[in-house]
């Protein structure tokens, strides 16, 4: 990783490598399964999921970018946000990432990308209408310490992963793949078992992964502002203010809850073991403790 003023946070590099660890055991497990039970269909599960693999590393950040609506916008367009990217690079000594904004009402902010060189910032309409600029600078220093720890990268591998078992099952199924006939009827039997244990057990990984590095994001951005009173204004601030937001605008987000600021959730909060993001209470509680510290002689 290059190193950057962010504040360095050992716990959530050993969560990374634990969680890439464990994900990549339990695919090479099923992919090994899938060989078994498919037979001489093997090479093309293979290839495939090669392929597939490639494109999702160095796409990701395209497909994510427009898939969550976000327009790139130059420094006449958008000055006050370039001015304040331009001033958190600086303090972090990292590369300029794009700038773009995305047109929701949604008050949310997210980074993509594989490295430095190759990431962007994205804010919506939404955020930039509800936040004072101190407080918008804090939500892009946590957006700019995903990127700078690479827990971006490794996040966009995971979700890969996690939709790996169902691209291989529908695979199998729709072209009736097998060596015999009571080979099939096995394998009807035993790839979607397989493939919803592997989906469900990679989805409580990244999840588990997910909220630590929420937390790990708002300490490294509240350390390298000094200012962590302001992005626990911006956290209250857009929490307080999802339930304003028409229902279908928060529908359409839910699926990029992962590389969002802060969860849009449209029904009731999600239990802790599913949910995308720790708790409001836990994220100011940690602010609040960094906050106490920083005040100290």
């Amino acid at each position: 990783m290059a190193r950057t003023r962010f504040a360095p946070d050992r716990g959530l590099t050993n969560r990374m490598v634990t969680t890439m660890f464990l994900l990549g055991l339990l695919y090479v497990v099923f992919v090994g399964v899938m060989i078994v039970l498919l037979g001489k269909a093997w090479p093309l599960i293979v290839i495939i999921v090669g392929a597939v693999f490639v494109a999702q590393f160095w796409f990701s950040d395209r497909i994510a970018a427009y898939s969550m609506g976000a327009r790139e916008v130059t420094p006449e367009q958008a000055p006050e946000l370039h001015g304040a990217v331009d001033r958190l690079c600086a303090l972090a000594d990292m590369p300029k990432p794009k700038v773009a904004i995305a047109d929701t009402d949604v008050p949310n902010a997210f980074a993509t990308g594989r490295s430095q060189h190759k990431s962007m910032v994205c804010v919506t309409t939404g955020l930039l209408r509800r936040l004072e600029p101190d407080e918008l600078e804090g939500v892009l220093a946590h957006e700019m310490s995903h990127v700078a720890h690479r827990d971006v990268a490794v996040m966009t591998i995971a979700g890969f992963l996690g939709v790996l078992a169902g691209l291989i099952t529908r695979m199998a199924l729709w072209g009736g793949l097998g060596r015999s006939r009571n080979n099939q009827n096995i394998a009807l039997l035993l790839i979607p078992l397989i493939s919803a244990v592997v989906y469900v057990l990679s989805y409580l990984l990244t999840r588990l992964l997910s909220r630590y590095r929420e937390l790990a994001a708002d300490r490294a951005g509240a350390l390298l502002t000094g200012r962590p009173s302001a992005l626990a204004s911006a956290l209250t601030k857009i929490s307080g203010q999802m339930a304003r937001v028409p229902t279908r605008d928060l529908r359409q987000a839910e699926p990029f809850n992962a590389f969002y600021f802060a969860p849009a959730v449209s029904g009731q909060s999600l239990s802790n073991l599913l949910s995308s993001h720790p708790s409001l209470e836990k994220r100011l509680d940690q602010l609040g403790r960094i906050s106490a510290e920083l005040g100290r002689p």
